[in-house]
């Protein structure tokens, strides 16, 4: 959960700033339903990257990832945190996964923690955010946050 109100603040006028009629997130609260039809993410998303890279940058001591519908945007684009390094991934698909394990893990979006099911090994098919295709393997935790962050993008709160 967010603890400090400056980074609680800025959430939440990013989260208004991207609901619309057409949304029906609750920021923070809600995921949309799995089988909603996406636009193509084009470079009329950039500024939708640029605010969930500051709104990731801003909370670091407490997310290591977040997806669009975390902020009311309706479009399939995640960003990461790995160490020092934060990156784009546009309309990620995982396309191969290996290597499965119980783990927990928390949300921004709900408190707590809850069980889930993750892969040690996974290979994902994205646009890059210069918008350029890439398949990338990745393991472990930056794996694991992957993938939590493609079941928001689906839909799928922990």
């Amino acid at each position: 959960n967010i603890s400090n109100e400056k980074s609680m603040q800025s959430y939440t006028a990013r989260c208004s700033r991207y609901k619309n009629k057409y949304t029906n997130l609750v920021c923070g609260k809600t995921a949309v339903g799995r089988n909603y039809n996406l636009p193509r993410d084009t470079e009329a998303d950039k500024q939708v990257i640029v605010d969930l890279l500051d709104t990731l940058r801003a909370n670091l001591e407490h997310c290591v990832g977040m997806a669009a519908n975390m902020i009311g945007v309706k479009k399939q684009i995640i960003v990461v945190s790995a160490g020092m390094l934060q990156f784009v991934m546009v309309n990620p698909v995982i396309i191969r996964k290996s290597k499965s394990f119980e783990t927990e893990e928390g949300c921004l979006s709900l408190p707590g923690v809850r069980k889930t099911t993750r892969y040690e090994e996974i290979e994902v098919e994205y646009l890059d955010q210069d918008f350029k295709r890439r398949k990338d393997k990745y393991s472990g935790w930056t794996a694991q946050i992957i993938q939590h962050e493609v079941d928001h993008c689906n839909g799928v709160l922990i």
